[in-house]
């Protein structure tokens, strides 16, 4: 649940489950916090599980099983993934060096299984796994304004600038750790780690003292990444191999063997995945896994859709094993028209590293 569901309901928040954790659907108005955060600055309490791993060999383990390099110093994350042996991704997650130890921020379902697996794993290797999820409150800061509401905040010198950075500091009485985020908004963005003591404190200084920001939910998220062009782990990236969904940006095709490797090196190789994830135009909006026609040829289906608030028209997210100018969407037994467009859908103030690449 919600590290702060009190509060949320003090703002008016609606809830909803979400991979197994319940979360801020939204504060009454989605909408209107979406264009707050396009167009000055929101906060959100992200939603995710995290792992803690300890021991002299924490860096070599992991780096031996997921999809990207671990960093090696303190201050340093990367985006990367878990794959089957078939290549297909089973979890995506950042991997943060906290000095001793490694964090690993995952979808929120997905911390439990993710140890199991790992502790059965664990022969002579110094490596010790713990959940650590309910220690812990993370809020995102999205938005053009993000630096300067921070800025607003800190006593100090402005927030890290490299993607998936860190630094730690003070907020109000509080001890945090500043996170740059990878933009999945398509908007400057940062994470703020606290304890789950510190919670209450930390997501009031965030609204409410500085400069304002406005509290928004997960459905506002889920419109912010799909403008951004954004793969998440729910709709478009679970079971899928990350070279269809263009995530180069979780693969380091120079490291060691891990799970999965050999299938992501051979289709890289062969210049083209099965398929790719384009941006759609529908004239209505879709329901996900709404398939999608060249004719009477089914190439693929949607992966998520809704009404864009910034360019106030359905847009749409989708797989699809061939790319052409005219396409149709089934929508309630119907064939509407959609058209490719280029992703992202908006520009915002940072391009989000997720953003789907074919190179």
């Amino acid at each position: 649940m919600s590290v702060l569901e009190g509060v949320h309901e003090d703002h008016g928040a609606t809830f909803v489950e979400f991979n197994g954790r319940r979360v801020v659907e939204h504060y009454g108005r989605p909408e209107r916090a979406h264009h707050a955060v396009r167009n000055g600055v929101g906060v959100i309490e992200a939603a995710y599980g995290i792992v803690s791993i300890e021991g002299d060999d924490r860096v070599g383990f992991v780096d031996n099983v997921v999809s990207n390099a671990v960093p090696r110093e303190d201050g340093q994350g990367t985006y990367a993934l878990l794959l089957d042996p078939q290549g297909r991704i089973e979890t995506e997650l950042y991997v943060y060096n906290a000095g001793s130890r490694l964090l690993l921020f995952t979808p929120p379902g997905e911390a439990a299984s993710l140890v199991d697996d790992w502790s059965g794993k664990i022969f002579i290797e110094d490596v010790e796994l713990s959940i650590v999820t309910d220690e812990f409150a993370v809020f995102g800061v999205h938005g053009p304004a993000a630096t300067e509401k921070l800025a607003s905040v800190l006593p100090r010198d402005e927030p890290p600038a490299e993607p998936l950075t860190f630094d730690r500091v003070a907020l109000a009485d509080a001890g945090v750790t500043l996170v740059r985020t990878d933009a999945p908004t398509g908007e400057k963005g940062y994470e703020v780690v606290c304890t789950a003591a510190d919670a209450a404190e930390v997501f009031d200084t965030l609204l409410t003292r500085g400069s304002n920001a406005a509290p928004f939910g997960h459905r506002t998220w889920g419109t912010l990444t799909l403008e951004a062009g954004t793969p998440l782990f729910a709709s478009e990236l679970d079971g899928r191999i990350p070279n269809a969904a263009g995530i180069r940006n979780a693969l380091d095709f120079e490291k060691g063997c891990y799970v999965g490797q050999e299938v992501v090196s051979r289709i890289e190789n062969l210049g083209r995945p099965p398929e790719r994830l384009v941006g759609l135009l529908p004239e209505r909006v879709p329901d996900p896994g709404a398939a999608v026609f060249d004719g009477e040829r089914a190439l693929g289906e949607v992966t998520r859709a809704a009404e864009s608030p910034t360019r106030d028209e359905p847009i749409a997210l989708a797989a699809l094993d061939e790319e052409v100018g005219e396409l149709t969407v089934r929508v309630d037994g119907e064939e509407v028209a959609a058209t490719i467009e280029e992703l992202p859908f908006v520009e915002g103030s940072e391009r989000s590293a997720r953003l789907p690449d074919y190179r």
